[in-house]
């Protein structure tokens, strides 16, 4: 019952943002959810197998944002060619996504507080310290399989972000996007390990506006996505009509 799996991780994720996950009882969930407890033990099995498929969700539902970043514009062949504004635009949806979820959050960086799902619980497949290839050929892992840690769900973004791309690149220019793609992922991630504090920036004449934290940390990470796509050499990049 797709209509009641929904509603009960909806609920589980309600309780887990008002009270540590060790305090969140099955009962409480499945009420909240309008279910039976017996309904949700049919659903998951157990509370280690709810956390697992919440996790999932929240993880799913992030990476869809992150293709859907990537697909704006798409339709323009300026925008199309802005290879760097459509990263820029999904590296500022995992900020958000990562401030405002702390389960992604927890996923992206490896950190779980003692109020989440402990990673045993959930079954989070290690960190992988290298990603072979070119990011487009890998294939991700299935639904069954274990959850993605830190360096697989970087890989994924930088997956989504050469497949969205590399229609309008040459082939001799794949490698360079790869590489782009991957420096842009990393960099991400290091933005939401190490968010960007506010500060006074030197100016000449009169004082800028102050700036919200989260403007500061996308313009940062724009920045730095930008960065990575000017070293790719101007003739390997799509032409002015592709």
């Amino acid at each position: 019952m797709p209509a009641a799996r929904e509603s009960l991780l909806d609920a589980a994720y309600t309780a887990l943002t008002e009270r540590a996950w060790t305090a969140v009882r099955m009962v409480d969930v499945a009420a909240a959810a309008g279910v039976s407890r017996q309904t949700l033990y049919n659903e998951f099995g157990s509370k280690e197998g709810l956390a697992r498929a919440l996790v999932r969700r929240e993880t799913d539902n992030y990476l869809a944002g992150v293709a859907r970043a990537l697909s704006q514009g798409s339709p323009a062949a300026g925008a199309r060619r802005d290879a760097a504004g459509r990263v820029a635009a999904a590296a500022a949806w995992t900020l958000r996504t990562a401030r405002a979820n702390p389960l992604v959050r927890a996923v992206l960086t490896g950190c779980w507080s003692d109020r989440l799902p402990a990673p045993a619980a959930v079954g989070l497949a290690p960190p992988r310290a290298t990603r072979p290839g070119i990011p487009a050929q890998r294939t991700a892992p299935s639904g069954d399989g274990p959850l993605p840690g830190p360096a697989e769900l970087v890989g994924r973004f930088c997956d989504q972000a050469v497949a969205a791309l590399e229609p309008d690149w040459p082939e001799e220019a794949l490698p360079a996007l790869c590489t782009a793609c991957e420096t842009a992922a990393r960099l991400t991630l290091a933005c939401v390990v190490a968010p960007v504090t506010p500060g006074s920036a030197p100016s000449a004449g009169r004082a800028p506006a102050p700036r919200s934290r989260r403007e500061l940390e996308t313009e940062a990470v724009s920045r730095l996505v930008r960065g990575a796509f000017a070293r790719i050499p101007a003739d390997a990049r799509p032409g002015e009509h592709c």
